[in-house]
Order: C-alpha cells, then structure tokens, then sequence
C-alpha cells in the first residue's frame, strides 16, 4: 500500500492553472523529496495532499495520521517551548517523548518564549511539534533552514530513526545536497507535472553529461571530457606513458544533482 497516491490532481486559481493532472506516489517507509522552482506548484500539491486546500479534480488517497512541520508557525511570541509542545500534546492525546526532546535539543529551549527564538531554534521547536503526535507521514518544509551543523546533523540521525520506524517522510528543499543526503526518492515538478520521479542515482544518470577528468602530471595539467570513464582515462593514461610524462594526481568531477536538476527544469519551462 502507497503512503501517498495522487491521481490526476488539477487545481487552478481563476484562470490559471496551477496542477495540470498531477500523479504522484510516495511508499511507504521512505524518505521523498517533492522538488521544483518557484511557482511550479509544490506548495499547492502539498496543501491539497493535507487537506488544507479544495482542488477541482483528481484524487489525493493519504495512508495514515499526519504530522506537518512549515518554516512558521502562528504560535503567541509569550508562550514558553515546553508549553507549546505541552499544548500540542494534549490536542492530540499523547505525550512528548524523552528521547525526541533530547535528539532535537529541545529541554535547553523549554523555559525560553517563542519569541526570543533565534530562526533555528524554532525550527526544532516547530519539527517537535509535528511529531508529537506521532505521525505515521511527516511533511517537512525546507527542514534545515536556519539550523547549525549540529542541528543538521541531529536532524539526519532523526530521520534515520524515523525511517527504522517505519514512517514515511515528505520534505521540500532547495538544497540539493540535503535532498541528496537524506533522501531515497524524489519528484521534480513543472507547471505543475511531474516531469521525473525516481532516485537521486537516476536522475544523475539520466540528466548528467560526461565526466570532466583533470590529469596534473610533471610537465602540465591535461582536462578531457570522457562520456566512458574507464576506456577513456585508459586511453591518455597510455598517451602519457608513450610521451614519458608522469602523473602526479588525477581528478574526476561529475555533475551535481543541482546541475541536472537546473539542467531538467530549464528544459521543461522553455
């Protein structure tokens, strides 16, 4: 069973037309990252999703209870951490986990108001509060805005225990490295279709261009693109032998994912 199954979503402010028969599937116990530019209706597609927009047709089928984590939150500047989370465990009949409380550093900030909160602090603030229901579907959006390295890095160690959990992940980012580190899968959406869906590896394959190879040897630095690495850093490696140059270092760079992402969605919006 899908965690998340969208079936020709179509959704339009006035005339124009934002989801333009929008399928998407998530499964469950992954980590997914819905991706595009400004504008291209991730935002609208999540909202939907939720529950918290109407759309005019399609079908959005969620498997499981929801935990939504936003960049902000509508929380009164004068209430304390711990009441906030207090409150919101409350609403739904559980209870703060210790071990949550610890991972995401959240006792340090329990006495302090919401609005003393540097922006990374109320981002953990605001991931805690998503949980605290235990959620069997998470939604977060842009999840390492405003955090440090550490914060970073607890974040990493959380989904890892939320995905031995079982639990499935939906986030936002535009940071193509956090999406590269924390992710199994991905969807790339353009005015408002999906236009690629699978892993960061594959889209790597399908959008990346030849490998870049910067040979320094004694005498000089040799750059050659080389679509088969092996064949053809083969081949000069023999040329440099036959002309009694020494390699000193070789460098391979290949492209980013931000690179086949920008090269994917260029391509789409022309």
């Amino acid at each position: 069973m899908k965690a998340i199954q969208v079936e020709k979503l179509r959704k339009s402010y006035g005339a124009h037309e934002v989801l333009r028969g929008l399928d998407l599937a998530v499964e469950q116990g992954e980590v997914f990252a819905l991706l595009g530019v400004n504008g291209a209706g991730k935002t609208t597609a999540l909202e939907c999703i939720q529950g918290l927009r109407s759309y005019e047709k399609g079908q959005v089928s969620v498997n499981g209870r929801m935990g939504v984590q936003l960049q902000s939150a509508s929380l009164p500047f004068s209430i304390r951490a711990m009441e906030a989370l207090s409150l919101f465990a409350r609403w739904n009949g559980t209870r703060a986990e210790p071990g949550l409380l610890e991972t995401l550093g959240i006792h340090e900030l329990g006495k302090q108001l919401y609005g003393k909160l540097s922006p990374g602090q109320k981002q953990r603030l605001h991931l805690a509060l998503a949980l605290v229901g235990d959620p069997d579907i998470l939604f977060l959006d842009e999840p390492t805005a405003g955090l440090d390295v550490q914060g970073r890095m607890a974040l990493r160690n959380l989904l890892a225990q939320l995905k031995r959990q079982g639990k499935t992940v939906v986030l936002t980012s535009h940071d193509m490295g956090e999406v590269e580190n924390l992710c199994d899968t991905l969807a790339i959406l353009a005015k408002g279709k999906v236009v690629f869906a699978g892993t960061p590896q594959q889209l790597r394959q399908q959008e990346g261009r030849a490998n870049k190879v910067i040979l320094h040897t004694e005498g000089e630095t040799i750059c050659f693109s080389a679509e088969d690495l092996g064949r053809d850093l083969l081949s000069q490696l023999e040329l440099c032998r036959a002309a009694g140059q020494k390699v000193l270092d070789i460098q391979v760079e290949r492209d980013s994912l931000e690179q086949c992402f920008l090269r994917l969605t260029k391509e789409e919006n022309r």
